[in-house]
């Protein structure tokens, strides 16, 4: 009883407290779309995300009601930086859904002007606010509608204290008439969050009201200053006691025990940078109190197995460029991409003595699963093979054609001559002028389970099997690589078959031998990738790329950088003649493969486990 009556108090007090309309409420992740298209269309940088912004301290004067409801603390502001474009999760702002609607889009608009961080928070948003209305004068009728709105939702000034009144009447002023006020008062407290602006993305919204009094020095004295201004939330922690991690229980009449193993996984030999990052994406960041050092430490990311256990290295590596969108140029040889085969041929273990047989002998046999299914692909996959077929009415070949002399000789006696015609026929041979290099995604994601009974990487080797089959059908010219990556120093491009290969048992047996591991640095592939069949002379060269998920790695590969790098990698691509085409299973991946591959260089396959037999009628299609 007691538990219900502090439940029916604590929705009633929150519910006095809020100054929300929930009826009207709008959702990001139903306007994302929406809000993405009128971003990018007025000039925001495609490769942005949209992204939902997580709630934030911010230190005004709250009401009554507000501190015995323990709301408003936090509140979720408009921001964006190199990553994404961060909105409200929800806005419920105005009694309308429209008018929260138009929030959200004169939000996207603000945000599609701004090029750079602001150096006076409280001026700047006067500017971007003019310069969308100069440049888009649509956006007027929606804008004045919102600071209608929102004036009257603003806090009485006559109740407000004389800083905070003058506070509240320069933002005012600022809203109804932009560029009109350059100085922003001090107040002893942050004012009522101005939702119409864009907030800074790298200090707590208390400091952005602070810093916008506009002291530009204070934007340029350097990164050791914006260190200095970065604030944390913080809080002490016991240490945990390393002798007493034992723990024993019992579970029913079986002993079980297991023991606790204290590992500092804060610990990384990454770069300085990267331990700031990683600081930066905490909201709290905790503080043993063991003054020791630590004897030893314990790295959990995935080791590279030994040599003698991993594929066979081909060659010292390659060093390959990368794409740095921050500098808008490339980092020459960044990257050692590694070629290597996951097993030897016969020669190549006669040559090196090793007197063993291939491992790939033991797989060399189609799985029983995909019998029928390759038979069947074989036959369809025939009709594409190259024939040798009579060509008619040509004016030189092999022959007389007959039926094109008749014809003529009729129409000539009729009077419906129009002159000479083709009276010979040729014998040629119609060949598919194609090649195609087919790039497997091998990285830890692809060892997920997609059902009871099957993970990624294997339904991407039964399709690699499937389509290698029907590709051999055709007579195309083909290759299979597959990639992974541990780091810029450690690109894998692993050789399956290559050009000059044949088709043959010992191909199988390396699909059926792959493994997955490691992360996806796709720019070094695709780049390996542009270099081998570009070689090829064919007329038509496809690359087709299978992948689960978003370019990544451990190091700054991460996020957008990785999205970009990999970008500019498939423009480099259709520089160079090919025609890059991207399959994947990723649920997510129209958040981010427009931006790639453009709206027809890509399709996402729903359900992974029919990629086995979609592949082949993709490529059909792709080819024809």
């Amino acid at each position: 009883m007691e538990e219900y009556v502090g439940l029916k108090w604590h929705e009633y007090i929150t519910g006095k407290a809020s100054t929300d309309h929930k009826s009207a409420t709008v959702r990001l992740q139903d306007q994302g779309f929406q809000i993405g298209v009128l971003f990018r269309a007025l000039g925001g940088e495609a490769g942005l995300r949209i992204d939902a912004a997580s709630p934030r301290d911010y230190y005004m004067r709250r009401t009554l009601l507000q501190k015995i409801a323990g709301s408003h603390e936090q509140v979720e502001l408009a921001w964006r930086d190199q990553e994404a474009l961060r909105l409200p999760e929800e806005i419920s702002l105005f009694a309308t859904a429209q008018l929260n609607q138009y929030l959200y889009l004169w939000l996207a608009a603000l945000a599609a002007q701004q090029a750079q961080g602001f150096r006076n928070w409280f001026v700047d948003n006067q500017t971007l606010t003019l310069q969308v209305l100069t440049t888009y004068p649509g956006m007027k009728a929606i804008y004045r509608q919102l600071v209608d709105a929102f004036i009257d939702s603003r806090p009485d000034i006559n109740s407000l204290s004389p800083a905070a009144a003058k506070q509240e009447v320069a933002i005012r002023q600022g809203l109804m008439d932009p560029g009109s006020i350059t100085e922003f008062p001090s107040a002893e407290f942050a004012p009522c969050p101005v939702y119409l602006w864009l907030y800074p993305g790298n200090m707590s919204s208390c400091e952005a009201a602070d810093q916008s009094v506009g002291d530009a020095d204070e934007h340029s004295k350097g990164a050791s200053n914006k260190k200095k201004g970065k604030r944390k939330k913080a809080e002490r922690v016991e240490n945990y006691e390393k002798n007493t991690g034992l723990m024993v229980f019992r579970l029913e009449n079986l002993f079980s025990f297991s023991e606790f193993v204290p590992v500092d996984r804060a610990g990384d030999d990454t770069d300085e940078e990267d331990a700031e990052s990683v600081a930066d994406d905490l909201d709290v960041i905790s503080i043993s109190k063991n003054r020791q050092a630590a004897s030893s430490s314990i790295k959990f990311d995935l080791d590279l197995p030994s040599s003698e256990h991993d594929d066979l290295q081909l060659g010292d590596g390659i060093l390959l460029p990368e794409w740095d969108y921050r500098k808008q140029k490339y980092r020459q040889d960044f990257c050692c991409l590694l070629p290597m085969i996951n097993e030897l041929d016969k020669t190549d273990v006669e040559l090196l003595g090793l007197g063993d047989e291939p491992e790939s002998a033991r797989y060399g046999t189609l799985p029983a699963h995909l019998t029928a299914d390759a038979a069947k692909l074989r036959r369809q996959f025939s009709g594409l093979k190259p024939v040798r077929q009579w060509l008619n009415r040509q004016q030189d070949g092999d022959e007389v054609d007959l039926d094109s002399w008749m014809h003529f000789m009729a129409d000539k006696r009729a009077g419906a001559s129009n002159g000479e015609q083709g009276f010979y026929r040729s014998f040629n041979n119609q060949t598919r002028d194609l090649s195609c290099l087919i790039l497997a995604d091998l990285s830890l994601s692809t060892d997920a389970y997609i059902n009871n009974k099957q993970r990624v990487i294997d339904v991407i080797q039964d399709s690699l099997q499937l389509l290698c089959e029907a590709l051999a059908a055709t007579g195309d010219r083909f290759s299979v690589y597959g990639f992974s990556s541990l780091k810029r120093e450690h690109v894998r491009f692993n050789m399956i078959k290559n050009f000059n290969e044949r088709y043959s048992a010992n191909i199988r047996g390396r699909i059926q031998n792959l493994k997955p591991g490691y992360y996806t640095r796709m720019g070094a592939a695709i780049r390996q990738s542009i270099k081998i069949l570009s070689a090829e002379k064919s007329q038509q060269r496809v690359l087709l790329i299978i992948t689960d998920g978003k370019p990544n790695d451990l190091d700054l590969y991460e996020g957008r950088y990785g999205v970009e790098d990999t970008r500019m990698a498939i423009i480099e691509a259709k520089q160079a003649g090919l025609q890059p085409f991207c399959v994947t299973i990723d649920e997510e991946a129209d958040e981010y493969l427009p931006h790639l591959f453009g709206k027809n260089g890509f399709v996402v396959i729903k359900d992974p486990a029919q990629l086995p037999k979609e592949l082949p009628r993709l490529y059909v299609n792709l080819t024809q």
